[in-house]
């Protein structure tokens, strides 16, 4: 870790030793969020949270003025100062024209690993699954959620998938360190790279690789589909998951839900230099104002916040009186099972009856003891490792090029293509929606306007990028309109492109 980062780790050590304050960044949010997080910093105060807070307005009201980031350069300059946001759930208006602000947020502020644990509160919350503990890792910053989507055609729109290895490095090796520092026993990858090769198929094979630096956790990989199955049938087989972003959003909200409720399970976003603290629910407008929400989520996301500035034994306190407030049968109206509940509360009174448990223990849950544990970011947690920075030898071979054609089916496109191709890229392949429709296509395979045309060497010898600007002047005069290209690259001899399903 470098010189900075230790610095903004030591800062907050050394306030809390001091006596001072540490500063937080708080943002109210919408829906729910004022409602629970006047809950959540009430309970902060009754225990004692050494805690200077720094309210932010974002996310409704913000994009409501006409900024369609939703968050004011005023509130960055905030997180900037304190390197911690708590933040209540927040609402996105529905359209087009509005971004994300949690995704924002969290590739801004460089938050690469999303920790979300998954544990059952049995017999006090109804769940099938008694001996539930997970901690989902999930990469935070790239995948799908780039947002990086065109309508290419009439019929067709993309979404970009973006997966680099310094981002699969950092996660995995945070994962890792999170289970070797907590005393976790398994480190489970889950990926689709039986289908997505390259993409999957590297934080897979990078999985793999700082695997082997851990040998005393067992590791083992599964395909997503099967995985979340797992999850949502026997839970208790997992211990620590990393996994990319569209499946970790998806799959701790399995597992918070198995659990026992989304409504209490709380998440971290760790960075190298800040982190940010939520619940992993929504804003719920529908219950705004009715003093019904639960707070536990968000209450237990200050714990983990307590933790990350090293504040472990009022964090430790927190927890331990949220759990006897649990098994004392005060739940709100989410959890309320007559049968295992013996009073139903309001947000306001659900956090009284924690306050005045503050100092007491779970009898029949196990204490926490966070004075034993590690913090949820130290020096060595997600350092990017050196293998990433070879450079490899990178041969152009052919191009993709990517056509809007209405005109006929792919013998009608490959006819015209033929007439473009020249001796250095010849037509190679067509493909429709990924799926190989020329030579030798199966009239069943369903046809949009968008086609990927495959122009490649023989032998994947090398070809200089000249060609292809010719090639794609012969396709752009021929009336074949072509959309967008990618090259084809060897990396070190090896293909750095897909075939085609059924070549």
């Amino acid at each position: 870790m470098s010189a900075i980062v230790d610095g903004v780790w030591e800062q907050h050590a050394g306030i809390a030793k001091s006596g001072r304050k540490i500063a937080v960044t708080v943002a109210q949010g919408d829906g729910i969020g004022p409602e629970i997080m006047r809950a959540t910093l009430r309970v902060l105060e009754a225990a004692g949270a050494p805690l200077a807070y720094e309210e932010i307005e974002m996310g409704e009201s913000v994009y409501k003025r006409g900024l369609t980031a939703g968050i004011p350069e005023s509130a960055w300059e905030s997180i900037d100062r304190t390197r911690v946001l708590l933040k209540a759930p927040i609402t996105t208006p529905q359209g087009g024209g509005y971004k994300s602000l949690n995704v924002t947020l969290r590739k801004t502020l460089g938050l690469y690993a999303n920790v979300r644990p998954a544990v059952s509160y049995a017999p006090f919350v109804r769940t099938h699954h008694p001996k539930m503990d997970v901690v989902i890792v999930r990469e935070n910053e790239e995948d799908l959620y780039g947002g990086i989507e065109h309508q290419q055609t009439d019929e067709v729109v993309q979404c970009l998938k973006l997966v680099s290895r310094p981002g699969c490095e950092r996660v995995i090796r945070y994962a890792f360190e999170y289970a070797r520092q907590n005393q976790r026993r398994k480190v489970t990858c889950m990926t689709k790279d039986n289908i997505m090769k390259k993409t999957d198929g590297l934080f897979h094979r990078i999985f793999d690789e700082i695997g082997s630096e851990y040998p005393e956790i067992e590791k083992d990989h599964l395909i997503i589909d099967i995985g979340a199955a797992r999850m949502a049938d026997s839970p208790e087989i997992f211990d620590v998951v990393v996994t990319l972003n569209l499946y970790g959003d998806i799959l701790s909200d399995i597992a918070a839900q198995v659990a026992g409720s989304v409504g209490i399970a709380p998440s971290a976003n760790i960075g190298d230099r800040a982190a940010m603290f939520e619940a992993i629910h929504g804003s719920a407008p529908q219950i705004a104002g009715l003093g019904i929400a639960n707070p536990s989520g968000l209450l237990l996301s200050a714990v983990m916040m307590l933790v990350h500035v090293g504040e472990n034994r009022i964090a430790e306190q927190i927890h331990n009186a949220w759990l006897r407030t649990i098994e004392d049968g005060i739940h709100t109206a989410d959890l309320y099972d007559a049968q295992l509940s013996r009073t139903k509360v309001g947000t306001e009174e659900f956090a009284s009856a924690v306050i005045e448990r503050l100092g007491a223990e779970p009898v029949q849950f196990k204490p926490v003891r966070y004075e034993q544990q590690a913090q949820l970011r130290k020096p060595g947690m997600g350092t990017v490792a050196s293998r990433g920075t070879t450079e490899a030898a990178k041969t152009l071979v052919g191009v993709d090029v990517f056509v809007d054609w209405k005109k006929g089916g792919a013998d009608g496109l490959a006819a015209e293509l033929l007439q473009c191709a020249t001796d250095a890229l010849p037509l190679t392949m067509i493909t429709n929606r990924g799926v190989k429709v020329w030579p030798k296509g199966h009239a069943e395979t369903y046809c949009t306007d968008h086609w990927r045309c495959r122009f490649q060497t023989k032998e994947n010898s090398e070809v200089n990028p000249r060609r292809v600007l010719e090639l794609l002047e012969r396709v752009d005069a021929s009336g074949v309109g072509f959309i967008k290209i990618e090259n084809l690259y060897l990396f070190d001899g090896a293909p750095g492109f897909s075939l085609g399903q059924g070549q």
